[in-house]
């Protein structure tokens, strides 16, 4: 039970754990504050991510490439939100997914190879942000967990990056902006007979949410030392609405938070269901491995349906958007 605990610790804290974090920041906005169904929000995880490891790849320095992955995530998320963010929600839905169907197999196709790597992507390009650990290369302890010194570099910056940038969105939308942001999702007419510019508001919401995507691929990528077109397909951006909504959307933190219970639960779930099976795999029992992979996902789902029918604001969320809402309606929508 206490390895348990331990690796769902470790798993809360992780690096990956703060780049769906970061991700679901970028989402939040998009769904939370504006009501933009992207379902295609792994296409700026991939572009950062990409845009990061062809550039050290090809022998320029990493500071370089996280600044290409960023601007490149911007364009394009630009490009795909400039014949998108006019249509309805469920049109919105079906060209995002479908823009990130393409993106997936075009960057894995064989003429993109000499690129991106094809089918088995770029691997080893974070040797630069790693030298520039202070922690060197033994382990420290956090708490009950015990982590590389790697590891707590990645840890440390991932987290600190969750952190400006959770702070630059609370600023953003505790801003006129902000408030415009929420009254478009509300009531989109009303916002524009009053005139404010809704198709130009949704295109900078899609291109600040790309920018956070593209930070959180980066992190991703540089964890794992390896980026794989495969790793950003749509269950990607199904796992950061879960988290988006486990959390609550349209708050600033819930995303932040909603990522480390997101995480947490899936690391106890699997270790219990593991356990089971080795206990079942004991007795020549039929519940073994490869059934506790697949249960933890299926135990997770059902977690999730619970919280949309018994608390659809989320664990953490509350009134904020509506009472945002009443404020901009009440002041006018201020410019």
């Amino acid at each position: 039970m206490d390895s348990i605990i331990t690796d769902a610790l470790r798993s809360a804290i992780s690096p990956t754990t703060a780049a769906y974090a970061l991700a679901a920041i970028g989402l939040n906005l998009q769904f939370g504050y504006t009501g933009l169904v992207n379902l295609g929000f792994s296409c700026a995880m991939a572009t950062g991510a990409y845009g990061l490891a062809i550039i050290v790849v090809s022998g320029g320095p990493f500071w370089l490439g996280l600044a290409v992955g960023i601007v490149c995530a911007g364009v394009f998320s630009l490009l795909v939100a400039l014949p998108t963010v006019r249509l309805r929600a469920d049109y919105l839905a079906m060209t995002t997914i479908a823009t990130a169907e393409i993106l997936r197999l075009l960057l894995r196709s064989s003429w993109a190879r000499p690129v991106t790597g094809g089918v088995n992507g770029l691997q080893r390009f974070a040797n630069d942000f790693y030298a520039w650990s202070p922690f060197g290369t033994g382990s420290f302890a956090l708490g009950p967990v015990i982590v590389p010194g790697r590891t707590l570099w990645l840890m440390a910056a991932a987290w600190i990056l969750v952190a400006l940038v959770a702070l630059a969105v609370w600023s953003l939308v505790s801003s006129p902006w902000g408030r415009t942001v929420v009254a478009v999702r509300q009531d989109e007419e009303l916002a524009r007979s009053l005139g404010k510019n809704t198709f130009r508001i949704k295109l900078q919401v899609m291109v600040l949410g790309g920018l956070c995507g593209a930070l959180a691929g980066a992190v991703l990528v540089v964890d794992q030392q390896n980026v794989n077109p495969d790793n950003f397909g749509t269950a990607v951006t199904f796992t950061l609405y879960a988290i988006v909504i486990l959390g609550g959307a349209g708050r600033i933190l819930s995303p932040i938070l909603g990522a480390i219970v997101f995480w947490l639960l899936l690391s106890v779930t699997d270790g219990v269901l593991r356990s089971i099976a080795d206990l079942s795999a004991a007795h020549d029992g039929w519940f073994g491995q490869d059934q506790a992979g697949a249960a933890r996902y299926i135990l997770v789902g059902v977690g999730l349906v619970l919280v949309i029918v018994f608390r659809p604001q989320g664990f953490f969320g509350g009134r904020s958007i509506t009472r945002r809402s009443s404020r901009a309606e009440r002041d006018g929508i201020p410019a």
